[in-house]
C-alpha cells in the first residue's frame, strides 16, 4: 500500500470512490453525485495548508483521505476537520486507518491545533476508527441533517495535536 498526496489526475477514482457514498450511504451528506471537474476542483482546493492523501495498491486507488477548513471564520483556521473514504471492497483491510494516520500527521507538521470529525450517528466502524487513533466524543448534533427520508445525528469527535 502506498499513501501519497492527490494530484489532480486522482480525480476520476476519488470521485467514483466517493459518489458510492453519495448516492448508496448516509456517510456524506451530499445528494448529487460530483462531476469529475468538480472533484477535481475539491483536490485543488485542497492544496496548500490543507491536503487530500491517497491510498493505492496495485496501481489504483483504493481511498482517500482529506483535511478541510472547519469552519471559514479566522478563528478557526488552526483547527481541521477530517473525511476518510475507502471503497467498499477494501474496507476492513487497514486502509482507514493508514490514510486517517497519515492525515494526523499531515496536519501536525503543517501546525495545525486540532482535528475535528463530524460522522453520522450509527456508523460504528468510522466512530471506532476515530476513537483507536486518539479521537474523542466531544458532542451529537440531533437530527442535524436528512437523507433517504431519515433524520440524521452527527457524531463530533476531537483530537488534540
Amino acid at each position: 500500500m502506498e499513501l501519497r498526496l492527490a494530484r489532480p489526475d486522482d480525480a476520476a477514482a476519488t470521485r467514483a470512490i466517493y459518489n458510492a457514498e453519495v448516492t448508496g450511504s448516509t456517510v456524506t451528506f451530499d445528494l448529487v453525485p460530483r462531476t469529475v471537474a468538480e472533484q477535481r476542483e475539491w483536490i485543488e482546493a485542497r492544496s496548500g495548508a490543507m491536503a487530500v492523501v491517497v491510498a493505492e495498491a496495485e496501481g489504483e486507488v483504493v481511498g482517500f483521505a482529506a483535511l478541510s477548513p472547519y469552519r471559514s471564520r479566522p478563528a478557526y483556521s488552526t483547527t481541521v476537520e477530517d473525511s476518510v473514504y475507502v471503497r467498499a471492497d477494501q474496507r476492513g483491510a487497514g486502509v482507514g486507518r493508514l490514510l486517517l494516520e497519515e492525515l494526523i500527521q499531515v496536519a501536525s507538521t503543517r501546525g495545525f491545533h486540532t482535528m475535528m470529525a463530524r460522522i453520522v450517528g450509527g456508523h460504528d466502524a468510522s466512530i471506532g476508527l476515530h476513537r483507536s487513533v486518539g479521537f474523542e466524543l466531544v458532542g451529537i448534533e440531533r437530527e442535524v441533517g436528512r437523507k433517504f427520508g431519515r433524520w440524521l445525528d452527527v457524531v463530533l469527535m476531537q483530537r488534540m495535536l
